[in-house]
């Protein structure tokens, strides 16, 4: 199976492996048979694996150009990346009672939300932005229907956890709504670890999947 044909099985793979697994009672069959971290840990490895087929499948599928390539867009990529690799270090292990992602969320303090201030996702902003960023040098139709894809799963994403995150905590979703601010977003270790992902994959993009961005 080749061409077009691999490339829509990759889609419906990726979409199952995300929709099947997350269902309620699934879920929690699953969680009790695995435990939370095994569940996790599953769960993360089945989506990284159809991920990986699904872009693979991509490159394979036959070549439909509706924009042409041009140097100034691999910066465009750049940029994107590096907003998207800030916003994951400061969103992943801070409190974040609003999304995935977070940890410790009862520290939650809605007067110094730190990047939720700016997104209550910063997972799912950081996967779009690395979505819409790549789209821009990937101009052909199986990687603008994939990339595109993406950045439409990521922004879905985040209406549905809002109505269910509103639905569990009732009258606290408003009480921590977050002030439109980004203190204590300010951990220079974060800041760090931001740049130090952000060059680790630029240098690993030309052995991992290909042209180098640098």
């Amino acid at each position: 199976m080749e061409g077009w044909g691999e490339y829509a099985f990759a889609w419906a793979v990726f979409l199952l492996t995300h929709a099947i697994p997350a269902r309620p009672a699934l879920k929690a069959r699953l969680t009790g048979a695995l435990g939370r971290a095994g569940y996790g840990l599953a769960y993360s490895l089945v989506s990284v694996a159809a991920l990986a087929w699904l872009i693979v499948a991509a490159g394979r599928a036959p070549y439909v150009e509706i924009w042409a390539w041009a140097p100034w867009q691999v910066h465009v990529t750049q940029a994107a990346m590096a907003l998207a690799c800030l916003i994951a270090a400061l969103g992943l292990g801070a409190p974040n009672p609003f999304s995935f992602g977070g940890a410790r969320n009862a520290r939650f303090d809605p007067a110094r939300p730190g990047i939720v201030g700016l997104t209550r996702h910063p997972v799912l902003a950081a996967l779009a932005l690395w979505a819409a960023g790549h789209m821009v040098p990937n101009g052909d139709l199986a990687h603008v229907l994939m990339l595109g894809g993406f950045a439409g799963f990521a922004a879905l994403g985040m209406v549905v956890i809002d109505r269910r995150r509103q639905r569990v905590m009732g009258p606290d979703w408003h009480r921590l709504q977050p002030a439109r601010t980004l203190l204590g977003a300010g951990n220079p270790w974060r800041w760090l670890a931001a740049g130090a992902a952000w060059w680790a994959l630029a240098m690993l993009h030309p052995i991992v999947i290909g042209p180098a961005v640098v």
